[in-house]
């Protein structure tokens, strides 16, 4: 076998140093600028976005928002982090080990949506039992009026007779009122009202009562012709002791357009 002489040696060497790619300096502001630059131009045109974005994802990974909100973490420190997640990394490892973090940052997002999905899932089914159970505090008549005063000018009066149909003793009733005219599809007024029940209303009872709206409030500015139609439906229903019995409003239309697109978003059905 024929020895390979020094020169050669020294020849494959060279050869390979030259091959050696660059990599970030960080010991300095100057130093990193200037190595980040070349290990940027070291790469093909169409992958230096990507360097780009990885730099930012890197730099970014190393801040703790929990320590700085709690005053834990300084600035100098924060840039100490960022410099040595990219210090001595070629192009190649600063791509991939951001691919990395984005990968696994990206896993725990999917993780807390589908936490969020399930919770909310969960919100929707209680509140379907509870509109059903709803249904069985029945509005039996509703009807709203203005009634003249003496001196205060026009009270609005809304007069309702329910009938607790549930197997639970009522204490406070939450509504939702609507006046709308047939054929049109705004209504007048759409607002929330609520009532304590003096000595509450128990299973199977029956109570008609008149209540009287603040005037100044949106109830004592309606103007609404004389085919309206004041329709009324149950909200949520409080128990002897003020717990909430049943309510349809643990799940509203923000909570189902973010279940859709978080459903969306994942792929969950």
């Amino acid at each position: 076998m024929k020895q390979i002489s020094w020169v050669a040696v020294a020849l494959l060497t060279l050869a390979m140093a030259g091959c050696s790619k660059p990599t970030i300096d960080a010991s300095s502001d100057e130093s990193m600028k200037a190595s980040a630059q070349k290990v940027r131009e070291s790469l093909p045109e169409a992958k230096r976005a990507d360097f780009d974005e990885a730099i930012r994802i890197l730099a970014f990974s190393q801040i703790d928002l929990a320590a700085i909100m709690a005053g834990g973490a300084s600035s100098a420190s924060i840039e100490a982090k960022m410099k040595g997640a990219l210090d001595g990394k070629t192009a190649e490892e600063v791509i991939a080990q951001a691919a990395q973090v984005k990968a696994e940052r990206q896993a725990r997002e999917r993780e807390q949506a589908l936490a969020e999905i399930q919770e909310l899932e969960k919100k929707r089914v209680d509140a379907e039992k509870s509109r059903e159970e709803l249904k069985k505090f029945a509005v039996l008549r509703s009807r709203f009026h203005f009634q003249e005063q003496r001196f205060m000018g026009k009270q609005p009066i809304i007069e309702i007779t329910v009938k607790n149909g549930t197997n639970s003793p009522v204490s406070r009733a939450y509504f939702n009122g609507v006046i709308a005219s047939p054929n049109r599809s705004v209504p007048w007024l759409k607002d929330d009202f609520n009532y304590s029940i003096k000595g509450g209303l128990e299973p199977g009872e029956e109570a008609s009562w008149s209540l009287a709206p603040n005037m100044f409030s949106d109830w004592g500015k309606v103007e609404a012709p004389a085919d309206a139609v004041f329709t009324v439906t149950v909200e949520r229903l409080d128990g002897p002791d003020g717990e909430t019995l049943f309510s349809t409003r643990g799940f509203d239309e923000d909570d189902t357009k973010r279940l859709a697109e978080l459903k969306s978003k994942y792929g969950v059905k």
